[in-house]
C-alpha cells in the first residue's frame, strides 16, 4: 500500500496533533535555531537521546554558533565531543562550519542543497535542518522514520539500501504540508522513537495512525523493518596498560589517521599478553617497574571491530626522564579537563583517577 493514498487528512493530520500533545521537551527543540539543530542531529547519530542532553548542552555553552566552532582548537574540540564517539562526526562539523564561515558569513544556508553540500551532511540532516529551522518541505528520513512507513506500508524491502530510503523520501515530499514540515518530520521521528520501537513490542494502541498500518493489522510488526544482516566484525584482542608513577598517568595521541585518529589514549598492544610481557613492554618504554596487577577484562565494540581486552596497572619508579617522546604524563586534573580519551578505554580510565599505593 502507498502512502499517498492516505493523504493529509487520515495520516498526517492526526500524526501533527499527536506531535503536539506528546513531544518532549528536549534542549534544542523549537528554538527555530540552524545551529541547534545541526548539532542536536549530529549528536543524535548512533546515540540516544539521553545520553546527548548534557553534551548538547555543554558543546553550546561552549561553542554557541558556526564561527566559535569554527574557531575552536582541536583539543579543546575532542575534549567537548568526549564520549560521545563517531569522533569524525565533530572533525566533519567542525570543516562544514570553515566553510559556512567563509562561504555564507558564518548563517548556515537556506537551502537543502547547499546544505547538502556541506562535510559531513547527508539528505536526512539537510532536511532536518531545512525543514526543522527555515520551514523548507522536505522529509528528513532517518531510522525511525524509515521503521515507521515500512511497518505502516508493510514493507519487506531492505531499508538499508539507498533505493528505499530515496522512495520514501519521495513519499513523504509529495505529503509534505508547506506550513509546518518540521513538525511533520518531528513527529514521525518521534513516534518511531517512542512509540513505533525498534526493540520490543512496539505500543500500537497509542499510535494516532493505527488504523492506517498494515503490519499492526496483519500482526507483523516484530518482522518489520527489514534489514540486510550486518557484516560480522572482527575480534581483535589487545592489552590495555595503565603506568603510574603514584601521581601521575602516561597517556600517548593515537594517529592522525584511522581508528580514534588524533585522540589521547593509555599505551596499549596487540594481542593478550601475559604479566611478563606486559613488564617486558613497559622496560621497552624505558621505565622502571616496581609491581603489576591485572586488571579486570572488557570490550568495547565500533562499527567494525570489537576489541577484547586485558588491562594491567603497573606502578613504575619515575615517568621521567625518559628518552620515549611518545608518552604524555597526565596528572587526574590535566586527564579530566585537557586530554580527549575515547570511551574504548572507559574500562581503565577511571584508574586514572586514583593513586596507586
Amino acid at each position: 500500500m502507498e502512502l499517498k493514498s492516505h493523504m493529509s487528512d487520515e495520516f498526517v493530520r492526526p500524526l501533527l496533533e499527536w506531535y503536539q500533545i506528546n513531544k518532549r521537551i528536549l534542549p534544542w527543540r523549537d528554538q527555530q535555531n540552524a545551529y541547534y539543530t545541526w548539532v542536536s542531529e549530529i549528536m543524535l547519530q548512533q546515540t540516544r537521546v539521553e545520553a546527548v542532553k548534557p553534551y548538547f548542552i555543554r558543546f553550546i555553552t561552549e561553542l554557541p554558533d558556526v564561527r566559535a566552532l569554527a574557531d575552536c582548537p582541536e583539543e579543546k574540540l575532542m575534549k567537548l565531543w568526549e564520549g560521545l564517539g563517531y569522533y569524525n562526526r565533530v572533525r566533519n562539523m567542525q570543516e562544514a562550519a570553515r566553510t559556512v564561515v567563509a562561504e555564507y558569513n558564518g548563517k548556515l544556508p537556506e537551502s537543502y542543497e547547499a546544505l547538502l553540500s556541506l562535510k559531513g551532511i547527508g539528505s536526512y540532516t539537510a532536511g532536518a535542518i531545512a525543514s526543522i529551522a527555515y520551514g523548507i518541505p522536505v522529509p528528513a528520513v532517518d531510522g525511525n522514520v524509515l521503521r515507521v512507513l515500512s511497518r505502516i506500508r508493510e514493507s519487506r524491502e531492505d531499508i538499508m539500501k539507498q533505493s528505499v530510503r530515496k522512495n520514501m523520501e519521495q513519499m513523504l515530499l509529495e505529503i509534505m504540508p508547506s506550513d509546518c514540515p518540521g513538525d511533520l518530520n518531528q513527529a514521525l521521528m518521534e513516534l518511531g522513537a517512542v512509540v513505533c520501537v525498534p526493540n520490543g513490542q512496539p505500543k500500537c494502541t497509542e499510535c494516532p495512525v493505527q488504523k492506517l498500518c498494515m503490519a499492526q493489522l496483519h500482526g507483523t510488526t516484530e518482522e518489520i523493518p527489514v534489514k540486510a544482516p550486518k557484516k560480522a566484525r572482527r575480534i581483535e584482542d589487545r592489552t590495555v596498560l595503565v603506568i603510574q608513577d603514584g601521581e601521575r598517568t602516561a597517556i600517548q595521541k593515537r594517529p592522525s589517521r584511522g581508528l580514534l585518529a588524533g585522540l589521547y589514549e593509555l599505551p596499549n598492544i596487540k594481542g593478550c599478553l601475559t604479566q611478563e610481557e606486559a613488564l617486558e613492554k613497559v622496560k621497552d618504554m624505558d621505565l622502571e617497574p616496581l609491581f603489576i596487577r591485572e586488571l579486570e577484562p572488557a570490550k568495547h565494540i565500533f562499527s567494525h571491530i570489537e576489541w577484547r581486552m586485558t588491562g594491567y596497572l603497573i606502578r613504575v619508579s619515575s615517568l621521567e626522564p625518559i628518552t620515549n617522546k611518545k608518552l604524555i604524563f597526565a596528572d587526574k586534573k590535566q586527564s579530566e579537563m585537557q586530554y580527549a580519551i575515547p570511551s574504548a578505554f572507559g574500562a581503565y580510565v577511571k584508574y586514572m583517577k586514583e593513586e596507586v599505593k
